[in-house]
């Protein structure tokens, strides 16, 4: 639990940028094992820098737009425009920037409190997380006939836990609807903050939300059958949550078609209050000549 501790307490600091000026933050790339700069990274870096620009009102959506790969030997830099600042909502335009380029752009709303109706979507019935193995766990398991270096990412410790409910074979899936329910929290106690606790969910709803596109056609992103790029990426929080707490990320996938998978999620907490939604696009394209 202690190297765990030390892992999260890592991503907190990781996603803290530091601030240049009053509307300038700079933060580090981190190589997680994807090709390019993991695009939850610079998601829950921007909705951070966007945070440090608001008082008393929280983020309540977000919509943003990957320009480029991210270089993950490079620090980005986050420029935050601040648009507009109401009576209750608060709007800011952030850019991500390397080397002189914008990598993304995202537009990130904030709102006072208020009480009014509610309903939401009853959570899906499914095992409880201390039922099922993490991905760690599965990943071993699986290591007889895994590449070395594809066998280090899936034993690499997360500092987010993910348990996934219908857990596929990096290598050997099975075509499956394009469903999928993965149980997820910040293995560490973190503060109160709940700037910090949207920023690591942010962080984390980038994780396996375009895979589910994939569970028809039998593919994973470790095949090496396609190139895949997360093109854009909304989220909309409607609860109070902690994410060093049970969450349940149930995603789905509409359509796949044109080189694009679309695929959302909804979170809940173990008590089934629903507190996040989420949508994406992806590119996704076969590699041609691939050997058998």
């Amino acid at each position: 639990m202690d190297a765990m501790k030390n892992i999260t307490q890592d991503l907190l600091k990781h996603l803290t940028l530091e601030r240049l000026e009053d509307n300038l933050f700079r933060g580090e790339s981190r190589d997680i094992g994807s090709p390019h700069v993991y695009g939850g990274q610079v998601l829950a870096q921007a909705l951070y820098a966007a945070s440090q620009t608001v008082e008393g009102r929280e983020a309540h959506s977000l919509h943003g737009y990957f320009l480029r790969p991210g270089d993950k030997k490079a620090p980005v830099d986050y420029e935050v425009d601040r648009i507009r600042d109401g009576r209750s909502y608060t709007t800011r335009r952030v850019v991500a920037i390397q080397r002189g380029k914008p990598i993304f752009n995202m537009s990130a709303s904030f709102k006072t409190r208020e009480e009014g109706i509610e309903h939401q979507f009853e959570m899906p019935e499914v095992p409880a997380p201390e039922e099922l193995l993490n991905m760690t766990e599965l990943g071993k398991q699986a290591l007889a006939d895994i590449p070395e270096k594809l066998s280090r990412f899936l034993q690499w410790q997360r500092p987010i836990e993910l348990r996934p409910v219908q857990p596929t074979h990096p290598l050997h899936p099975e075509p499956a609807p394009p469903f999928q329910d993965i149980w997820l929290r910040a293995d560490g106690i973190l503060p109160d903050d709940p700037v910090m606790h949207k920023v690591l969910l942010a962080y984390a709803s980038d994780y396996s939300l375009l895979g589910t596109a994939l569970l028809p056609h039998a593919l994973t992103f470790t095949q090496g059958k396609i190139r895949a790029a997360s093109l854009d990426h909304a989220m909309w929080f409607h609860r109070d949550f902690r994410m060093d707490e049970w969450l349940l990320y149930s995603m789905d996938s509409p359509s796949t078609s044109h080189g694009r998978g679309f695929s959302r999620g909804n979170l809940f907490t173990r008590e089934g209050k629903l507190v996040a939604s989420v949508a994406q696009e992806g590119m996704i394209r076969r590699v041609r000549n691939i050997s058998p």
